[in-house]
């Protein structure tokens, strides 16, 4: 049994434009020219001059360029009958090198995916890509959005795509017949891997405050500014406010949408401030609303049970005088 072919470019087109950014990876420096090859267009050779390397003098070409480094540069020709492409780095600029390395990101998650299907389902790579991602490169732009459709609503974008196959008629005649791009079986594989790699995971939005207040029933006062804070939460961005130790609080929620997150905190804090200075208490913003890792998550964790467990220890001790409010984690606010 034949294997199927699994190497294909990115895009229809054969070779890139000129003028256009693309993502390189650098194979070997030679005396006059760096060779590289062209990631998104399944690998052809391309060529960087060493006087398109940099604007200013050049000092060191280790400094520059190095062998294994993956980089966007700037098409200046493209022979397609050598199947050769000049380019340069000196003249990619930073808007270039932003917009090249978006859009390689998207199309490299595109390709695995399609790639990982062709390679499971055993279908050709290319021929997916002739029924399936290049039509949706062209009717959305890039895959990448159609993609994005297809995690939620998978059929008003998939049924949409369609092959002709040639058959012989029962006169004898051929005849061509509209079929579905692509089985059953491979459409159900590429929804599965499409959402496995792209349905989007909650984002944890935190921000740090200071909230005091020495009046009268200060703790009181502080508890009412928690529930405006937690109030200014929706069902899909819920707030919730954690005592780490007094006076520092965080504030918490999570989304799927992080400026939706930051503008909740946001207005939860605002929330929080005017309900504790009517009681001419004082909030102050230590770190603004911001999209946390796993890893600041777990610090703060850590930090909050390290707290914890001294006081306990705190209050285990019979013989103290007075017993000092120092509680954190989360408050009653009932």
């Amino acid at each position: 049994m034949v294997s199927p072919n699994l190497e294909c470019r990115m895009y229809e087109s054969r070779y890139p434009q000129v003028d256009m950014a693309v993502m390189i990876q650098v194979k070997s420096i030679g005396e006059m020219c760096a060779y590289v090859s062209l990631l998104e267009y399944n690998n052809i050779e391309g060529m960087i001059l060493l006087s398109e390397l940099s604007r200013r003098r050049i000092r060191s070409i280790n400094s520059l360029i190095k062998v294994g480094r993956t980089e966007p540069v700037m098409v200046l020709h493209v022979d397609e009958e050598k199947g050769y492409v000049n380019l340069s780095k000196r003249r990619v600029s930073e808007e270039d090198i932003q917009i090249c390395e978006d859009r390689y990101n998207k199309s490299k998650l595109v390709h695995s995916i399609m790639r990982h299907v062709a390679e499971t389902m055993e279908v050709d790579l290319e021929d997916l890509y002739i029924h399936v991602g290049w039509p949706l490169y062209r009717k959305y732009g890039h895959a990448f959005e159609a993609f994005k459709l297809i995690v939620t609503d998978p059929d008003s974008i998939i049924n949409t795509l369609t092959r002709e196959v040639k058959e012989i008629g029962a006169d004898g005649q051929e005849v061509t017949k509209v079929v579905p791009a692509m089985s059953e079986e491979v459409k159900m594989s590429l929804i599965k891997d499409i959402r496995r790699r792209m349905t989007p995971q909650p984002l944890k939005i935190r921000a740090d405050v200071e909230m005091k207040c020495f009046q009268f029933d200060g703790v009181l006062h502080i508890k009412a500014a928690m529930r405006k804070a937690e109030a200014a939460g929706s069902t899909e961005c819920p707030v919730k406010i954690k005592l780490v130790a007094p006076p520092s609080y965080v504030l918490i929620t999570q989304t799927l949408d992080k400026e939706q997150g930051i503008s909740v905190l946001t207005k939860a804090i605002e929330a929080c401030s005017e309900e504790i200075e009517i009681h001419k208490g004082k909030l102050t913003v230590k770190e603004k609303p911001r999209a946390v890792s796993e890893r600041e998550d777990k610090l703060l964790a850590e930090q909050m049970a390290k707290l914890n467990m001294q006081n306990e220890e705190v209050g285990g001790d019979d013989d103290s005088e007075e017993e000092e409010d120092t509680g954190m984690g989360d408050i009653d606010l009932e």
